[in-house]
């Protein structure tokens, strides 16, 4: 079941530049769905959009049910945001503004959900602490704090993790996956592939304003994922033998390896045959790896293919 229902979604702003074209997007209860895509793709309007910061050009957004634009209170109810940027250069204590940040949203106070949240996010000891006086990924964790302070159904983190260390970085992957657990639907943009081959349960590709994909992870590395077969050869090639000009072979520059692409869905890979022809050809090979491709090679070989 859908929990966000994104149709016909356009957005073109009065300097003519069009920065959505014709989304439609069903986000389901639950999942985790990271948007992927370049500079400049759209990602950033789009959830901008869903969260009434910024209004579309046409289509209609439901968030839980409620019509963004004419049941915008309830919607955004729904909705917590971690914005891109950090505007957190505050005076006031963390524990202060992570509650103010609930009661903005009509929330009585709950000072055990507060603690809750501070602790889930590994900043208790710093709950009496200026905001000022934290680092970039301390105050990025106070972002996080302030979108969950009124228990949201739905988690916008738009680049998360950007600009933080790899230890933070996990951290907070952990603690989507808990919010997932309990039953929190997380929406992410990243520029970091591995975020989204860790994390996500479906991935969308935004290119140019327009989704071009939206797949099951798993089910996009199978369907567009090469395997490679690579081999070290015994001895330097200069070329590749002209009877082996059938294959979809590449010869490193220095001649010491041998690169076989193949589907690895297909039942014939044709692996053992180029094998017995290596060996009618004289050539021997002392290590043999077979790998995946990644999330990221798909991810560039799918932008690069928009005209």
């Amino acid at each position: 079941m859908s929990i966000i229902s994104i149709q016909g979604l356009t957005k073109t702003y009065a300097s003519g530049h069009q920065a959505l074209n014709n989304i439609n997007l069903e986000i389901r209860r639950g999942e985790i769905l990271a948007l992927l895509g370049p500079n400049g793709a759209g990602k950033t309007t789009l959830i901008s959009i869903i969260c009434g910061l910024v209004n579309a050009s046409s289509g209609r957004v439901t968030a839980d049910g409620h019509d963004i634009v004419t049941d915008f209170r309830a919607a955004r109810q729904k909705i917590g945001l971690v914005p891109q940027e950090l505007h957190t250069d505050s005076f006031e204590t963390v524990w202060a503004t992570v509650s103010l940040s609930r009661g903005l949203f009509g929330k009585a106070p709950n000072p055990g959900l507060i603690e809750k949240v501070l602790r889930d996010l590994s900043l208790w000891e710093k709950r009496d602490a200026k905001i000022m006086t934290l680092s970039g990924g301390m105050k990025r964790r106070v972002m996080i704090a302030k979108a969950l302070s009124h228990e949201p159904t739905i988690l916008f983190l738009d680049e998360p993790t950007a600009g933080v260390d790899v230890e933070l970085r996990h951290d907070m992957w952990q603690m989507v996956r808990r919010l997932r657990e309990a039953g929190v639907t997380i929406i992410l943009t990243t520029h970091y592939i591995e975020e989204a081959e860790e994390m996500a349960d479906r991935v969308g590709v935004i290119s140019k304003g327009e989704l071009i994909l939206v797949e099951e992870k798993q089910t996009l590395m199978e369907k567009m994922g090469k395997k490679q077969l690579t081999l070290q050869l015994k001895a330097p090639l200069a070329a590749l033998p002209a009877s082996l000009g059938d294959y979809a072979l590449a010869l490193s520059n220095d001649g010491n390896t041998l690169t076989y692409s193949f589907d690895s869905r297909s039942e014939d890979t044709g692996i053992a045959v180029l094998l017995r022809r290596l060996d009618e050809a004289g050539i021997d090979f002392k290590e043999l790896q077979s790998s995946q491709s990644s999330l990221e090679d798909i991810f560039v070989s799918l932008v690069r293919a928009r005209p």
